[in-house]
């Protein structure tokens, strides 16, 4: 009888040798399968509805989930999806731009008051990159609301309006709401602005009135009063919720009624104010932009309700004094098809992660790291152009599918984004002739390095401010 474990040892050994070559041994690298006509029918979305209200809402064992949709759904029809597509990249880079310039301001102490505050000469487009909405009732009314973890004030346009964009839903009225009231200028919450929002709190005419001012840096704004009203997050009443009523408005914010701010401030901000309700947890699942697709963001801590393929990983949120209303964390690494990257920034402390921003954006040295590996593994495809903030470009029109290597970011703790693959190509043109690499470089190696929430999609990413941890699990996104 023939003994099989040398035959055994001899296959083992062929085997190996398959995998060498002249440069030395090759390992097999991790791929993920994207089918570029779902890509583009995904991307391209059909026909949207002109009506963004009256999304779903349910309770499920203490925690309010509400319906998450990507903000097409109040944008109306896209009729030139090519150019629709080639604005959001200009108008994320000037809201990164916004960030980064509101990020030294406040580090070198540089907070501009109301007085001092300037009417912006470029039009507004902060909005046009916070891509993800919800339906709450203030008041009463049905607010369709852009979901942003970097801003802390939730505010609604409000008449009379002296200054508003063209909105879905009708203005909210302050005078034909029972419960609303006027938060006092020489309060706690009014004093509590400036560190906040970076514009102190004011007596307008009336003397009794808190005004606001935020100003994005990036041409946005929105001016007008502070107010208390019950809200409703679903079916779970929030009474006396502090927001501001906005009398002037402007910006991009398509057909939204205003901007929910989900930021860790510790007095207006959605997260605070409802802290003895959810504890300070909440957690999104941020949807792809086909028609039919709906995420969900859960107010509430109770993991039983996620519906997470993978265990979730944590890693802790890092304090950082001089910007403590937003979400930092320490990126450690980033692996490319399973290739761990050297990069020196990976030691140099924090990256912010943000649901306004749409393409991640790394420092020079890292992406370097990144784009090269990512060339050497995604080879033999033909090049297109870069395009705006992407200069990593391929013309995939004449595939059908292609094999990209897969993508995670790696974060202190080890835990880790998995970025769905949906997440790593940015589809430039409709018919992929030109689709891109969906990563940018910051233009300093010393500038704040932020995940966008287009590497986010399909995530279930869990906020935990009481705790000060943040965690990460895939999930197919849906509401059901």
């Amino acid at each position: 009888m023939v003994d099989a474990k040398p035959v055994f040892q001899v296959l083992l050994h062929l085997l190996f040798l398959c995998l060498c070559s002249a440069n030395g041994v090759q390992s097999f690298k991790e791929k993920k399968v994207l089918k570029l006509q779902e890509f583009r029918w995904r991307q391209h979305g059909g026909t949207r509805s002109t009506v963004c209200l009256s999304q779903k809402s349910r309770k499920e064992k203490g925690a309010t989930i509400l319906e998450i949709k990507h903000r097409d759904y109040c944008s109306g029809k896209i009729v030139d999806w090519n150019k629709k597509q080639q604005k959001r990249l200009i108008f994320d880079d000037l809201h990164v731009r916004s960030l980064q310039s509101q990020f030294k301001n406040r580090v070198s102490g540089r907070i501009k008051d109301v007085s001092e505050a300037q009417i912006p000469l470029t039009s507004g487009i902060r909005l046009q990159t916070l891509n993800y909405i919800v339906t709450v009732e203030l008041g009463g009314r049905n607010m369709t609301v852009i979901v942003d973890t970097g801003s802390d004030l939730t505010w609604v346009q409000c008449q009379p309006c002296k200054l508003c964009y063209n909105q879905q839903e009708p203005l909210f009225n302050s005078s034909a709401s029972p419960s609303y009231k006027s938060v006092l200028c020489n309060s706690s919450t009014c004093q509590a602005l400036q560190f906040d929002t970076g514009n102190s709190g004011a007596c307008g005419s009336n003397p009794t009135s808190c005004n606001y001012v935020v100003n994005y840096g990036d041409g946005s704004y929105t001016r007008g009063e502070l107010g208390s009203d019950h809200l409703s997050l679903g079916a779970t009443p929030v009474n006396n919720f502090v927001f501001g009523c906005g009398r002037n408005n402007k910006g991009l914010f398509g057909g939204a009624s205003g901007l929910m701010g989900l930021g860790r401030s510790e007095s207006v901000s959605v997260v605070s104010q409802t802290s003895a309700l959810f504890g300070g947890v909440f957690s999104y699942c941020l949807p792809t932009t086909e028609a039919t697709a709906s995420g969900s963001l859960i107010m509430g801590g109770d993991a039983s309700i996620y519906k997470n393929s993978t265990p979730i990983s944590y890693t802790r949120m890092v304090p950082n004094p001089e910007l403590s209303t937003f979400y930092f964390l320490n990126l450690t690494g980033i692996s490319i098809g399973g290739v761990a990257l050297q990069a020196q920034s990976f030691a140099s402390g924090g990256i912010l992660i943000d649901s306004g921003t749409v393409i991640s954006r790394l420092a020079p040295s890292v992406y370097k790291a990144v784009k090269a590996e990512f060339l050497k593994q995604f080879s033999g495809y033909p090049p297109a152009p870069g395009f705006s903030i992407l200069d990593t470009c391929f013309n995939l029109s004449a595939y059908q599918e292609v094999s990209i290597p897969t993508l995670k970011f790696h974060f202190e703790g080890n835990a880790e984004l998995n970025v769905d693959v949906t997440g790593i190509f940015y589809l430039v043109k409709t018919d992929a002739s030109q689709i891109c690499l969906a990563l940018a470089s910051l233009l300093y190696e010393d500038e704040i390095s932020i995940i966008g929430n287009y590497q986010q999609k399909n995530q279930r990413v869990i906020y935990n401010t009481k705790d000060s941890k943040l965690g990460f699990a895939e999930e197919s996104c849906s509401f059901i």
